[in-house]
């Protein structure tokens, strides 16, 4: 993942995209914030889970900022900040849609022989596991909890 940011960082400056290459260098600064945190403690640098949550992080301050200035009328904030949330949601992966959200809880209330709602934690946890940033987990709780029902 790490790679893919560089060669697009690399390629924005090529292509003089100032924009792009705004949003790409604050991932990078992101990362190695992170880098050297975790050097001064005395851990490896960041992994790609770590990645994928630093980015995911990023996404999240976006979309809340985003109601925070459609709220107050401030449309052209607003639009940076969806350019730069769909910029860096281009490394992580792809979002399930419902059909898919709906089969993947399914097979995981089945796989751990969930009977209730008591079961509902050890669900959500496999589903975290199995499934990291690739979907919306409030929406999967819905769906556990309405099949656990």
């Amino acid at each position: 993942m790490r790679e893919s940011i560089h060669a697009a960082l690399k390629e924005a400056q090529n292509s003089e995209d100032k924009c792009r290459l705004a949003v790409l260098r604050l991932i990078a600064a992101a990362v190695k914030d992170r880098d050297i945190a975790n050097r001064n403690a005395g851990r490896d640098p960041v992994s790609d889970q770590e990645l994928h949550d630093i980015l995911t992080k990023m996404v999240k301050q976006r979309e809340k900022s985003v109601a925070e200035y459609e709220q107050s009328g401030r449309l052209e904030l607003a639009d940076q900040e969806r350019y730069e949330s769909e910029v860096i949601s281009e490394f992580l992966p792809p979002k399930m849609d419902e059909a898919e959200l709906k089969q993947a809880c399914a097979a995981v209330v089945e796989d751990t022989g969930a009977e209730g709602l008591r079961d509902m934690g050890k669900c959500m946890n496999k589903l975290k596991k199995q499934f990291p940033g690739q979907m919306d987990f409030t929406k999967a709780s819905g769906i556990v909890r309405g099949m656990l029902r």
